[in-house]
């Protein structure tokens, strides 16, 4: 794209993939003096913000004003809102099952092992899908019908992840809950309605690049990424895997879409046939 800054974009993803580094490492120290390693999930909010941030710094005299804040105030405002909702979920718990049964399995040390396989993996996995958000910083020009277009995707995002939070969170404040499968509420939609958030939240960002083809072209990777982890990866795949033997979640998935929100389908019930006289 001619009037990009690449050379100062690329100084930048380099500023940016040492503050996902130092977030966590910070983080990985404190999970090692004060445990457990499941506090790294809030870490992974966090890294985003803090990219988003020293992004907005770094590009300072670069890009167009409007949308280089407006892209780090979403993402702040994305990150922090899931940091918070996180480390809310999980306060008083001890480890996280998943991160139990990894480092079960670990050949040496289970604090390096946690080091390479989770934090410094997810250290890196911020800088990729962040990737749209720093060239947002240096894109000069000012937002057009499809930047507007993905402020209104994440939106929608938001939405579906924060009220579908809330609606988990009271589901499961009910003892007479326990046991039960979440049917209710957006999660009688989707399966995933916060997976799914975040699907529509990193696919908005990167609408925000969009006005570049030749910039969006370099980022897309960002999003399709993110998407790959929330559908195969580590979100729906894993936690289905895990609920799989829970009573009611068969009948449950056979109803209710397993990430994009459809109207949930009831089987008709079974009609006799009449009999012959």
């Amino acid at each position: 794209m001619t009037g990009y800054p690449w050379a100062a974009f690329g100084q930048g993803v380099g500023t940016a993939a040492a503050t996902a580094l130092a977030v966590m490492l910070v983080t990985f120290a404190i999970a090692v003096v004060r445990g457990p390693h499941r506090i790294v999930d809030i870490a992974w909010g966090l890294g985003f913000t803090a990219v988003a941030l020293v992004s907005y710094g770094v590009s300072a005299g670069e890009g167009d004003g409007g949308r280089r804040l407006l892209v780090t105030v979403l993402t702040a405002v994305w990150g922090l809102r899931l940091a918070a909702h996180i480390g809310a979920r999980g306060r008083g718990h001890g480890e996280d099952p998943r991160y139990e049964a990894m480092l079960a399995r670990a050949p040496g040390h289970r604090n390096l092992y946690a080091l390479r396989r989770v934090y410094l993996l997810q250290g890196a996995l911020v800088l990729l899908v962040s990737l749209p958000v720093q060239a947002a910083q240096y894109l000069p020009g000012p937002l057009g019908p499809v930047a507007y277009a993905g402020c209104a995707l994440w939106a929608a995002g938001l939405f579906f992840e924060t009220v579908g939070d809330a609606q988990l969170a009271r589901f499961r404040a009910d003892p007479a809950n326990r046991g039960r499968i979440m049917d209710r509420g957006l999660w009688s939609w989707t399966r995933h309605p916060n997976y799914f958030g975040d699907f529509c939240v990193w696919w908005g960002l990167f609408l925000m690049v969009c006005d570049a083809p030749v910039v969006a072209a370099a980022t897309v990777v960002s999003p399709l990424v993110m998407s790959f982890l929330l559908i195969n990866g580590s979100g729906k795949r894993l936690l289905e895997r895990h609920m799989a033997d829970r009573p009611g979640f068969a009948a449950y998935t056979a109803r209710t879409s397993g990430f994009f929100p459809l109207p949930p389908s009831f089987p008709l019930p079974h009609r006799k046939r009449p009999r012959a006289r």
